[in-house]
């Protein structure tokens, strides 16, 4: 019989075939797994009602960027009335290719360690069981979509990360230089990530996930993640992404991004009042009423590239805190906001917030979530009471709305301009029992309001 010889090209193409099929065969089963799974509607954890998030950056926070360091100031986010508390990677920075001299936090090296700069394993768990302890909550940043190049998975399971066709590991965004992109047709790679992410539920007894560009990654796999993390403890997850279908079976919450840059352009004269309007219409139509949406006028991002709230909203930035905790919302407060943060931190070194200068908006924090703590009508989701837009004879500066629950009634008003502005309302409205949040005084049909100044009845 002729020997038939192949050449090494003739090899390649018959083992291509095989290895495609192999991948193809493991997507089918976990595909099928999967469909075996009967995923729950999300069901919001009980404590996350009237609760409001609060963004830390460790690294930041203190002189000594530790986690020991932070939880001095745990007494004092408990009184303000933070409730979640949502820590930035708390994992070891990636060293190959690093930005800067201390790195991106969202560049993990490990998925299974602490940053020793932050401390050590034992310090993070006495900072949960403190945490706890206050009756608040702690959710940490998960970086699902990319790694550091430095992470041991690139060496040991280089299949596991997206390739160009020159068969190199590349990143998921030209501008993301020192991460690498995750290639999630890899069920191994999947099963890897979860048992990460189950990992610290279990065994440090966090409470769920902030997790990063969730959009970037399959909503199938935040679905079974979801699912087995709830297997082991309700938790409680939010997505930076805004798609409507993360909410269904993975995450409590997504970030209203559309909402927040409208709010700069309104501060800014760019955007008017009926935009606004119609930015709450399409949240109205575009997500569930039981779909926590989170309002901010900062975050890690829009600070170190964009400004701080004080440059991008001005004079505007304390209505629209008012608006973020009264709105039917999750309100977050990034931290050294409520110390009227003046800089944009550095993201890749070390720049401490400056804690000293006396506080301006820490005592309207703690009013208004004390407010969003008491009153039924501002809690989240369905737990609370839909907005009602109010008419006035300013529509055009004046922006009021009423939101009720039961016998639970909150009138927020504020004047989105930068003129003193005199109105009153054009419908016949019932203020028995309303007494305003900041002066106490009764509810009436009309009122003189200063550049950018704002009211909050409830009853």
């Amino acid at each position: 019989m002729k020997k038939i010889k192949f050449r090494k090209s003739t090899k390649i193409l018959i083992m291509l075939p095989l290895s495609l099929l192999l991948l193809i065969s493991c997507n089918l089963k976990q595909q099928e797994d999967n469909k075996n799974i009967e995923f729950q509607k999300v069901n919001h954890v009980e404590w996350s009602k009237n609760a409001t998030i609060y963004e830390v950056n460790i690294r930041q926070y203190t002189p000594e960027g530790t986690f020991n360091a932070f939880a001095e100031h745990l007494p004092r986010l408990k009184e303000m009335g933070v409730d979640i508390l949502w820590l930035m990677p708390i994992h070891p920075i990636g060293e190959k290719n690093r930005k800067g001299t201390l790195g991106s936090y969202y560049a993990v090296k490990d998925y299974y360690a602490v940053n020793h700069e932050f401390g050590t394993e034992e310090d993070f768990r006495n900072l949960i069981s403190k945490i706890h302890e206050l009756g608040m909550h702690i959710i940490i940043d998960w970086v699902a979509n990319h790694s550091a190049w430095d992470n041991e998975l690139i060496n040991k399971h280089p299949e596991w990360y997206t390739k160009n066709e020159e068969g190199e590991i590349i990143s998921p965004v030209d501008d993301w230089t020192d991460v690498a992109d995750f290639n999630f047709e890899v069920p191994e790679m999947r099963q890897y990530m979860t048992d990460a992410l189950k990992y610290w539920v279990s065994e440090f007894n966090i409470d769920g996930y902030r997790c990063d560009v969730a959009g970037m990654v399959p909503v199938d796999f935040w679905n079974n993640v979801r699912y087995e993390l709830d297997e082991i403890k309700p938790v409680f997850m939010l997505a930076e992404a805004n798609e409507p279908e993360l909410h269904e079976y993975a995450f409590d919450m997504t970030y209203a991004w559309d909402m927040h840059f409208l709010w700069n352009e309104i501060a800014q004269g760019n955007k008017t009042i009926e935009d606004l309007v119609q930015q709450f219409e399409k949240e109205k139509t575009k997500y569930g009423s039981n779909d926590y949406r989170m309002y901010f006028t900062s975050n890690h991002d829009e600070n170190s590239w964009k400004g701080t709230a004080l440059e991008r909203l001005g004079k505007a930035v304390k209505p629209f805190t008012v608006l973020s905790a009264t709105a039917p919302a999750m309100p977050l407060v990034y931290n050294g906001q409520e110390a009227c943060l003046d800089k944009q931190l550095d993201f890749f070194e070390k720049d401490i917030i400056n804690w000293d200068k006396e506080c301006c908006l820490d005592e309207l924090y703690s009013q208004l979530f004390q407010l969003k703590k008491d009153n039924p009508a501002l809690w989240n989701g369905d737990f609370g009471g839909s907005m009602e837009k109010l008419a006035t004879s300013a529509d055009d500066k004046i922006f009021a709305f009423a939101r009720i629950k039961g016998e639970h009634k909150v009138i927020t008003i504020l004047n989105l301009s930068a003129e003193e502005v005199e109105f009153e309302f054009t419908n016949e409205l019932d203020g028995t029992g309303l007494t305003e949040l900041f002066t106490d005084e009764e509810f009436a049909n009309s009122y003189q309001l200063a550049a950018w100044d704002y009211k909050v009845f409830a009853k």
